[in-house]
């Protein structure tokens, strides 16, 4: 059965109809060229009596004579039963009729068809029932020159069969007609299963579903163009889907940048942007509801707008190798940014927002530290220096006196070298972290050690050490940075915190992924002040007394570099009962399975 409206419906129906007329047209031809025919011979058979009459007339001179009753022995030639002949005269009046006897008192036949159509050519014909009898005739007239002659052959049964077109025809013709009409059902269902396939095709792409891949075409031209068809789709389905990986992992590298990214159309419409970039510009704005679009409504980017409206504007090509650009710089709040913008051939253009503040921070604090190294490094070489003047200035220097000079000058040089050293490990740690390696690190034993190479002084300043963790504890970091965590607050308390003071260690918590320590001293504290500051590099208390006592100022900011760049994390605070405590965390080291 046909769907309404299916290709395979309208498809049979055109052809078919198209066949219809075609076979209409020549099966009417046909009926009527042989009923035509058929005709032509029934109205040459007429005219033979007709023809015959006439020669009769002619012969007998029955015209001159007005002796018609002499035409009586023309029905032994003539099958008066079947066919009545008349003569008329040019007046119409009729002279002799076969089938009337009293033919004398017929009117006038002037006006029968047949004898006004023999009149203008060369016979009449006309089928029509006899006024005169009342039977239905096929009459046929023609006038010789003073009369005219009709026959009439009595339309029965057997005229009208004759002059019916034969049957055969019109059963060839029906039979003709069903084979054409089945043969456009076999064709229309196979050209309508090849285009319900495809359409079938393309309604489940469309709509998303997965297509039979073991569809079966015919092996002819539609077949062909439907293979290449859904090859064209495979190919654009293969781009497609490589386009979409592309995309994607545009997308993830858009929105894993650390820059701020934003696309946008020549009418300066947002296409995609991501959170850095929405982040930076309400930085930049001082405001937090502000959208990627609103960009342009940004007092600092006023230069930006400047140049998109003249490069937007602007009916000039670009090439991609030279595309509209402009940057600039924006301080807002402590914090430096670096704004870019490139407009592209269709004229959709980018803004990249980059957060330059820890670089410029990092260059100013470099800055800073170059000039508190050379500070610091001027003093110890300075004071060596004069020692060493002295001494050469004075070559009658007692031996005592030299010697005290020689240990001064040592003693800056061994501060000098402690400096250069801290500076080199704070440096190592910060820019080649990368080249520490992370392993297992047994605090117990470590703390050990480091009590033991402070022994000395720990005796000279009557100090106690307690330690309050396992000798096995372990966790994961390296081994000299967690030393020079432990060695410089131990180094800190006991040149800072004063004499007979208690140094605690204890490890007092730990979770899934850290070890938790505090090392504390029940010394002379530091004023609230100062806490916030005491892991800043070069930053002392008490200048004076820390340079007298051989410190550089960088103990603590190694600790706390050395404590991040392990994952953990540091603080100090003043204890109640006196003295200085620093928590901190170190991550656990978990035996691989």
């Amino acid at each position: 059965m046909f769907t309404k409206d299916s290709f395979q419906r309208k498809l049979f129906v055109y052809y078919f109809s198209l066949f219809v007329v075609f076979t209409m047209s020549i099966l009417i031809y046909q009926y009527q060229r042989e009923k035509d025919y058929r005709k032509g011979q029934l109205d040459a058979s007429l005219e033979s009596y007709t023809n015959l009459t006439d020669q009769y007339i002619r012969h007998e001179g029955i015209y001159s004579s007005s002796n018609f009753a002499k035409l009586d022995s023309l029905k032994s030639l003539i099958p008066t039963n079947e066919v009545r002949i008349t003569v008329i005269n040019h007046d119409g009046k009729v002279l002799y009729d076969t089938s009337v006897k009293d033919y004398a008192h017929m009117e006038n036949h002037l006006q029968r068809p047949e004898v006004q159509k023999s009149i203008y050519s060369d016979f009449g014909a006309n089928l029509r029932k006899s006024h005169t009898t009342g039977k239905d005739y096929y009459y046929f007239a023609r006038f010789y020159q003073d009369y005219f002659v009709r026959a009439a052959a009595v339309y029965n049964m057997q005229i009208q069969h004759f002059l019916q077109a034969e049957k055969t025809f019109i059963i060839f013709i029906l039979f003709l007609f069903f084979v054409i009409w089945l043969v456009l059902r076999i064709v229309s269902r196979r050209m309508g299963d090849s285009i319900n396939k495809l359409k079938d095709f393309a309604v489940t792409i469309r709509r998303g579903g997965t297509y039979d891949r073991n569809i079966q075409f015919p092996d002819d031209e539609l077949g062909v163009i439907s293979h290449e068809i859904i090859k064209l789709y495979k190919q654009l389905r293969r781009t497609k889907d490589e386009l979409t990986q592309e995309k994607e992992k545009l997308f993830s590298h858009l929105f894993v940048l650390n820059e701020g990214v934003a696309f946008f159309s020549s009418e300066k419409k947002t296409m995609l942007s991501n959170n850095h970039f929405i982040q930076f510009i309400n930085i930049i704005s001082e405001e937090s509801t502000i959208s990627a679009e609103q960009v342009f409504q940004v007092k600092a980017f006023d230069a930006i707008n400047l140049f998109l409206d003249e490069i937007l504007q602007s009916e000039t090509e670009f090439f991609l190798h030279d595309l509209p650009r402009t940057e600039m710089n924006v301080q807002v709040g402590g914090r430096y940014f670096h704004v870019q913008c490139i407009v592209f051939q269709d004229k959709t253009f980018e803004i990249i927002i980059t957060d330059n503040t820890k670089l410029v921070k990092q260059r100013l604090m470099k800055q800073q530290m170059t000039s508190n190294i050379a500070h610091e490094l001027k003093t110890p070489i300075a004071s060596a220096k004069g020692y060493l003047e002295t001494i050469l200035e004075s070559p009658g220097l007692d031996s005592e006196k030299q010697r005290h000079f020689i240990e001064k000058a040592n003693s800056q040089v061994n501060r000098l070298t402690k400096l250069v050293g801290d500076i080199a490990l704070l440096n190592k740690i910060e820019e080649a972290g990368e080249y520490y390696t992370i392993e297992k690190v047994t605090v117990g034993k470590l703390i050990s050690e480091v009590v033991d190479s402070f022994q000395t002084m720990i005796n000279r300043k009557s100090v106690v050490v307690e330690v309050d963790a396992d000798y096995d504890l372990a966790v994961k970091g390296n081994y000299s940075l967690v030393f020079s965590i432990f060695q410089n607050l131990m180094e800190n308390a006991l040149n800072y915190a004063g004499e007979n003071i208690t140094i605690t260690i204890n490890h007092y918590l730990e979770d899934d992924k850290f070890h938790y320590f505090a090392f504390s001293d029940n010394g002379i504290g530091i004023a609230e002040e100062h806490l916030s500051r005491i892991f800043e590099r070069f930053y002392r208390i008490d200048s004076g007394r820390s340079r007298k006592l051989g410190g550089t100022g960088l103990g603590l900011a190694i600790v706390k570099h050395a404590v991040v760049y392990q994952k953990g994390e540091i603080t100090v605070r003043n204890r109640k009962e006196g003295g200085l405590e620093f928590l901190f965390s170190l991550p656990r080291f978990i035996e691989k399975k």
